[in-house]
This record gives C-alpha cells, sequence and structure tokens, in this order.
C-alpha cells in the first residue's frame, strides 16, 4: 500500500524512533506540498537522527515555503546541538542557493570548532557562487584539515572567481591524487594559459582518474 499523509504523520508523530524514521523516509514518496510540512515537523524531532534525515530532504523540498525554510535552516545552523545535523542544515542552504545567509554561514565558519560543519559550509558556499565567498574560501583552502581544505579547491572552481586561479595550481603537484583530481576539476573551470599548462601536465598524470578528468577539459 502507498504511503499517504496520514499514514506517513503517524508514523513520524510515533513514540517509536524506527517508525519515525521509516515515516521520514517514505515522506519522499508523497507529493511535495503534502511532504513538506511532514519534514518540517521532523525537522524538530528529539531524536538527531530524525532530525538530520528530516533536514537533509529540505534542499528539493524547501520551495514550497521558502521563507519558512530559510528560517529553520538558520535556527538548525546555529541551535542545533549535533554537528551533522547542522551540517546538513549548511548542505540544505547551499543546494537551496540561498544567497541571503552567506552571512549566516560565515559566522558558522568562524566560530565553530567541527570539521564537519566546517567542511558543509565550504562546499555550500561553492553551490551558493556568491562572490562574497571567497575570502573565506581562501582562508579554508589554508586549513590544516584536509577535507576542508580540498572542499574549497572545489569550491573555488565552482565560484569562477579568477583570483582563484594562482591559488589553485600549486596543487597540481600535491601527492595525493584526490588533491590533484579535485583540483583538475575546479581548473578546469577556468581559462588561461596558465590552467592549460596545468592541465596538459594533469592529462599526463598517474593516476587515470586525474588524467581522463584532464582529458575531458583539454581534449587529445
Amino acid at each position: 500500500m502507498n504511503p499517504t499523509s496520514e499514514s506517513v504523520q503517524q508514523l513520524i508523530e510515533s513514540s517509536n524512533l524506527g517508525e519515525r524514521l521509516r515515516g521520514v523516509n517514505q515522506a519522499r514518496e508523497l507529493d511535495p506540498a503534502s511532504s513538506y510540512p511532514l519534514i518540517v515537523q521532523a525537522c524538530k524531532d528529539d531524536n538527531s537522527r530524525v532530525r538530520y534525515a528530516a533536514v537533509s530532504q529540505l534542499d528539493t523540498l524547501g520551495n514550497q515555503d521558502r521563507p519558512q525554510t530559510v528560517g529553520l535552516l538558520r535556527d538548525i545552523l546555529f541551535n542545533d546541538p549535533e554537528p551533522d545535523v547542522q551540517s546538513a542544515a549548511a548542505d540544505a542552504l547551499g543546494g537551496l542557493k540561498v544567497t541571503e545567509a552567506f552571512t549566516d554561514l560565515q559566522s558558522a565558519y568562524d566560530t565553530t570548532d567541527e570539521w564537519l560543519l566546517k567542511f558543509s559550509i565550504v562546499a555550500a558556499l561553492g553551490e551558493l557562487g556568491d562572490p562574497r565567498g571567497f575570502d573565506l574560501l581562501v582562508k579554508a583552502l589554508e586549513s590544516d584539515i584536509t577535507l576542508v581544505s580540498t572542499a574549497a579547491i572545489g569550491a573555488l572552481g565552482e565560484l569562477g572567481d579568477p583570483r582563484a586561479v594562482p591559488l589553485l595550481l600549486p596543487y597540481v603537484q600535491a601527492d595525493d591524487w584526490q588533491v590533484r583530481h579535485r583540483v583538475t576539476q575546479a581548473l578546469g573551470q577556468f581559462d588561461t594559459p596558465e590552467v592549460t599548462t596545468a592541465l596538459e601536465r594533469l592529462r599526463q598524470d598517474t593516476s587515470s582518474a586525474v588524467a581522463d578528468t584532464a582529458k575531458r577539459y583539454i581534449p587529445e
């Protein structure tokens, strides 16, 4: 039997954690207008797993009521006690391209010690495409947390600010092939002689993933 708004709401309001999680999952099968208020309700659940599962759906449902969604995500970003839920909120703000939340993301990055939240904020800034994000991404590029600095490489590529090129070029020689792969993707968003030279080098990389990606930007 296909889930209905009534059956999903019953699950989401259950005292049983497994049923609440199942309700959040089944909400995906409803039409967005019916699913949205149920997911908003689940975002306030006492259990962090339920909240995380619900918040993770807001990047696709949030435009059902964008002002309510933005307010909810801002509140979660700063006030949820669990970093993974806060990170899901940052992801959703990026996915929804909520440029008006840029200062919130910046503030959260500067005040948190949680690497996961920093990582999600950096990724969100790439999706936002807001030029104000450049300076924060440069700061993230210098992070001693590898996942954060690697995410900053990708986000700078998405942002497309040409000032990023000289900052990205040194990573062409990174020891880690995953970093070289990320910088290949980032450099592919620019068109300068320096970038062309770097991509030519990356096309000969010992990692097939890196070389194949470079070839997409500079065909044989």
